[in-house]
């Protein structure tokens, strides 16, 4: 599996950004995908996730600004970012999960300007 990110950049506080994750490869070993985030200096943490049914799980601190999505025709997966706060300034990675292996996709940066 080969996941694609994009879709960061700078965004003033308040803004929004969606980011992007294409799966190439053996996708329909798929069992889940998610993002996470590492902010300079501080361990990669779970964003979000989205199960292969559709079933998602979000982080006490993006719940309610952030949401995953998928499009399963497209082996796309979205983050749709509103309401960005300077705390939320991280590189940003996809994550795919199959039964055996995990997969990495390459970071994209979020840079939010108080």
């Amino acid at each position: 599996v080969q996941l694609q990110a994009s879709g960061g950049g700078l965004v003033q506080a308040g803004g929004s950004l969606r980011l992007s994750c294409t799966a190439s490869g053996s996708v329909v070993s798929i069992i889940r995908m998610g993002w996470y985030r590492q902010a300079p200096g501080k361990q990669r943490d779970l964003v979000a996730t989205i199960s292969d049914a559709g079933t998602t799980n979000y982080a006490n601190s993006v719940k309610g600004r952030f949401t995953i999505s998928r499009d399963n025709a497209e082996n796309t997966m979205y983050l749709q970012m509103n309401s960005l706060k300077s705390e939320d300034t991280a590189v940003y990675y996809c994550h795919a999960r199959t039964r055996n292996l995990c997969y990495w996709g390459q970071g994209t940066e979020v840079t939010v300007s108080s």
